[in-house]
């Protein structure tokens, strides 16, 4: 094995141990039990959205990190998505509400949420949803789900057919990557192939969201995209910058669509001395 797959083993079995006294079971919520990864503890809360191309299960490069430096680290399946189970016949709702919910279920009243791509839609609509917002928000290699017309349009030229036909991983691992760790590249596809449920509905959002509605959110904001992210390019973060006030960004050296996963350490490191300052 070499070097980068003994790491990858390392950390790995790191996460199993972090979580060998954790929860992780479902929360009965409206309409959905949603499966969840709790570390529990004392400390303040972090809570992890995953992509639309994953499950709670693609964090096992952070809960290592984030447990041993006293963060209570939360992930769990949106509805749709890895071991959640929507109830029959139950209305979608929202993914913010599911995850207001889940809080309230939890007992959490304030936390740290950290978003990755789709997981970015429902986290900024989330912060415009609720009074009590997030301690701070961290939105990584998003394309938001704004609806400016001008902005879609952009989204077209970026994202044409014949890039949607592509394999997931293409489309959202940096070419680095996947020459340089193929055994990281083959887990991220298997666990791309076990996230999303076949025939889920789309939960709809709570807003309708627009590059003014962004210039709403007070709470700080770390922006991180990838200079190989093929969604998000490094010129569409700083439409984002430019809307929401309190914001900083930074850009991962290397990396695609998938900064988490991609190059842990420089994204836990970045996220990790955010949240302390907030």
């Amino acid at each position: 094995m070499n070097r980068v797959g003994l790491a990858v083993a390392f950390i790995t079995s790191l996460a199993v141990l972090s979580f060998a006294q954790a929860r992780e079971t479902y929360a009965d919520l409206p309409g959905v039990r949603l499966w969840y990864k709790d570390s529990g503890g004392g400390g303040v809360a972090v809570v992890f959205l995953h992509s639309n191309t994953g499950s709670s299960r693609n964090w096992d490069y952070q809960i290592p990190v984030f447990t041993a430096a006293g963060f209570r680290f939360i992930a769990y399946d949106r509805r749709g998505w890895g071991r959640s189970v929507t109830a029959p016949g139950a209305q979608p709702g929202t993914a913010a509400d599911d995850l207001h919910a889940l809080m309230k279920y939890l007992g959490i009243d304030r936390f740290h949420l950290v978003a990755t791509a789709g997981g970015g839609f429902v986290a900024l609509d989330y912060a415009l949803s609720f009074p009590d917002p997030p301690r701070s928000l961290v939105i990584a290699n998003s394309i938001g789900g704004v609806q400016d017309e001008d902005y879609l349009e952009l989204g077209r030229r970026l994202r044409p057919p014949q890039f949607d036909a592509l394999p997931p991983e293409l489309r959202e691992l940096g070419p680095s990557y996947r020459a340089s760790d193929p055994e990281g590249t083959k887990r991220w596809i298997e666990l791309e192939r076990m996230s999303r449920q076949n025939g889920a509905t789309a939960q709809a959002f709570r807003n309708r969201m627009t590059f003014s509605m962004l210039e709403a959110i007070k709470v700080r904001t770390l922006l991180i995209t990838g200079d190989a992210d093929l969604y998000a390019p490094p010129p569409l973060l700083r439409l984002f910058t430019a809307r929401i006030k309190n914001s900083e960004s930074m850009i991962i050296p290397g990396a695609g669509h998938s900064g988490y996963w991609e190059q842990p350490e420089i994204f836990n490191r970045a996220v990790l001395d955010f949240i302390r300052k907030n």
